[in-house]
């Protein structure tokens, strides 16, 4: 049978999905003859190729994770492996009746526009799937019949060819060559906010298009994908396929039928894209390649930026890496000579760069109560009264991230994480935004019953909105946060009512610093540029920079300049300094060299192991059979174990090691080794995140 055939197996009494695989790549004893038994079928699906199958092995190897975890991320729904056909979804029928109990009325309200499966309405509606049956025996929802393969429309790489500057046209003909070429060739596409770099990788895009080829895109967020999608529609006349998880089912199913197919030409994705199984990949492209989304927290601990690298060297096609703010370890790679680094060092247009000013919150404190020092609420003031947008920024969701009793003292925490719960005045609730956690605001103390005695602690953007309107009452303002937009068609109306001028300010969390692109758009305040440089973590001073160098970029990129406020009690922290001076080379070169005395990627090599359970004594017992047990090795320094900064997450309690190891220790055997000579309880998990990003 072909090696990547996709087969339904029969494992003691159920049937589970395998993929065939070449018995000389894998490990283990030979299974004698009489134990075996025949495949229950062979799905109809072409077999996953072979550099598929190696990029699976890879990332297996490299990131400590089970086989099977890696390849399930290949495989679609069964539904999708079956085939094709036809399913029934539902929508509203437009009759309109005399009377409506609350549940159905509340569902007709949220179900305009929309169509999908009774379980899917049901959680859209947030209502039961019984109250959506009664509706369709109502009259009031509808049956449509879908066709799952039906034909995406077709691309055109010639539909508007844009007009580029000259060193636009430079780049996009290096990528043009480089998808002609059909080698593994990798970019670092480095360009100030501005400066055109989408209409760059486009024609790299249009000329795989013109060859038949495939091409991948990964963004970080779906937050970015409305803009990208009308950009790319613009170009090319239709919108890409996309894979994300807010999909419906039968969409999901759809695209990765086109996708293993080839009919599927363009598609757009978050990280989880990255392992399909693409018939003729000709191009990848990684979008804000910076950005910690890319990184998986839980199961499969991958990087997309550093894997997309490595699925381009096995599928030989070239892969670009498109950042405004590259993260250190890709200028290092490019420094080094393995990536081909691309500059674009000026905005599009003529456009100008925004001036960006510090604020110094010791010396220009804001008034009591309020957290917008008095040179931004003036900006902010003459903004508004020219008619300019203006955007203020802080990564900091709800109204404020701490509520405590002002009379004896109390704080909410979360039952489940050891995290206070923020408040949430739109909504009038207290959320955990690690586990999802709600609960009512009280009208009292539940720990010693007073009444009235409830204090919101520290600004959440939430907070800051009040305070905008308070300043400037007549302002139409827009908070942006994954709260407020929870969908791409609400991402979708918000841009439309910013670039119709339908806003005055708009304030958001990280949601805002990236991607879009209003004209009118002069003003940017960053609330608390500290905020980043707090919590321990190793990147937090690369991570500031990105973010604010980032939302600085969505000022001045129409006609009329741009300015940035930069409020921060540090003015002499060197991430400070930099964004000030717009010196990022300096800054990079003092963190890099900071990295190196550390022994911190890319220079050195890190990794953690994760403990965890709903015991804590398991969890701790747990922990220090796997410290008493470490290896002592020469170039692998080996920390903890402790609790975790997080410590109690969703229910489980958590202890972390951290490991330091030089670029020469072969880092993933110590580990496999070390942890595969131990047992744990079966309540204990224990997860192994290489090259880590969050340290909580």
């Amino acid at each position: 049978m072909e090696p990547g055939s996709i087969v339904l197996a029969p494992l003691g009494p159920r049937q589970v999905l395998g993929i065939v695989w070449e018995p000389e790549r894998l490990a283990g004893d030979e299974v004698p003859e009489a134990k075996l038994r025949p495949l229950l079928e062979v799905l109809p699906v072409p077999p996953l190729s072979a550099p598929l199958r190696r990029l699976i092995e890879w990332c297996a190897d490299y990131y400590v994770a089970p086989m099977n975890a890696v390849a399930r991320m290949a495989l679609g729904s069964m539904a999708a492996l079956r085939g094709g056909g036809t399913t029934t979804e539902y929508r509203l029928s437009g009759l309109e009746p005399k009377r409506l109990t609350p549940q159905r009325a509340a569902a007709m309200d949220a179900l305009h526009g929309e169509q999908a499966s009774i379980r899917e309405l049901a959680e859209i509606a947030s209502v039961s799937d019984g109250v959506l049956r009664g509706m369709v025996g109502a009259g009031l929802l509808e049956p449509v019949t879908v066709d799952l393969d039906r034909p995406y429309p077709r691309a055109r790489p010639d539909f508007a060819v844009p007009d580029l500057s000259e060193d636009q046209r430079a780049a996009a003909d290096t990528f043009v060559a480089a998808v002609k070429a059909g080698e593994f060739a990798p970019f670092l596409l480095d360009g100030v906010t501005g400066s055109g770099k989408t209409e760059c990788y486009f024609e790299g895009v249009a000329e795989a298009l013109r060859l038949g080829r495939q091409v991948l895109v990964l963004l970080p967020e779906i937050a970015l994908t409305q803009n990208f999608l009308r950009r790319f529609e613009a170009r090319f006349g239709v919108p890409p396929v996309l894979w994300h998880s807010s999909l419906k089912a039968s969409e999901r199913r759809r695209a990765w039928r086109a996708i293993v197919s080839g009919e599927a030409q363009v598609v757009v994705g978050a990280r989880s894209a990255l392992f399909l199984p693409y018939a003729r990949l000709g191009l990848i492209v990684v979008d804000e390649a910076h950005e910690v989304s890319f990184k998986q927290d839980d199961g499969v601990r991958y990087n997309a930026r550093d894997v997309a690298v490595i699925r381009a060297r096995f599928e030989k096609v070239p892969v670009i890496l498109a950042s405004a703010t590259p993260a250190l370890e890709s200028l290092q790679l490019a420094e080094a000579g393995v990536y081909r680094k691309i500059d674009l060092a000026a905005r599009y247009g003529g456009a100008e760069l925004p001036a960006v000013s510090i604020l110094n919150l010791t010396k220009e404190p804001p008034e009591r109560g309020r957290w917008l020092a008095p040179r931004l609420v003036e900006e902010l003031k003459d903004r508004l009264a020219r008619g300019e947008q203006s955007l203020l920024f802080l990564n900091r969701r709800g109204y404020a991230p701490l509520t405590l009793c002002r009379h004896c003292g109390y704080r909410f925490q979360c039952p489940n994480c050891s995290a206070w719960l923020v408040e949430h005045r739109l909504s009038r609730r207290l959320a955990c935004h690690h586990c999802g956690h709600e609960t009512g605001v009280p009208d009292e103390c539940p720990e010693c019953h007073t009444g009235d005695c409830l204090v919101a602690c520290g600004p959440g953007v939430e907070r800051i909105a009040d305070e905008v309107a308070e300043i400037l009452p007549e302002a139409r303002v827009a908070v942006v946060t994954s709260d407020t937009l929870g969908s791409p068609e609400k991402i979708g109306e918000f841009v439309a009512a910013a670039e119709q001028k339908l806003i005055d300010v708009i304030i958001g969390t990280q949601l805002v610093t990236k991607g879009y692109h209003f004209p009118e758009l002069t003003l940017v305040g960053v609330v608390d540029a500290d905020l980043g440089l707090e919590g321990g973590d190793l990147r937090a001073a690369e991570r500031t920079y990105q973010q604010v160098a980032q939302v600085a970029g969505r000022a001045g990129r129409g006609e009329k300049p741009g300015e940035v406020l930069i409020q921060t009690r540090h003015p002499e922290a060197a991430v400070i300094a930099a964004l000030a001076a717009g010196d990022r080379d300096a800054f990079y070169a003092a963190e890099a060299e900071a990295r190196r005395d550390a022994g911190a990627p890319p220079f050195g090599r890190w990794a953690a192991i994760i403990v965890s359970s709903e015991d804590e004594a398991e969890a701790r017992e747990a922990a220090k059979l796997i410290g008493s047990a470490r290896p002592n090795l020469p170039d692998v320094m080996i920390l903890g174990p402790a609790p975790a900064p997080l410590a109690l997450l969703r229910g489980r309690y958590r202890y972390r090691l951290l490991i330091n190891a030089r670029r020469s220790a072969k880092l993933q055997d110590v580990i496999r080794e070390w942890l595969g000579a131990l047992q744990f309880p079966q309540g204990v998990r224990v997860g192994v995140d290489i090259d880590p990003y969050s340290f909580v």
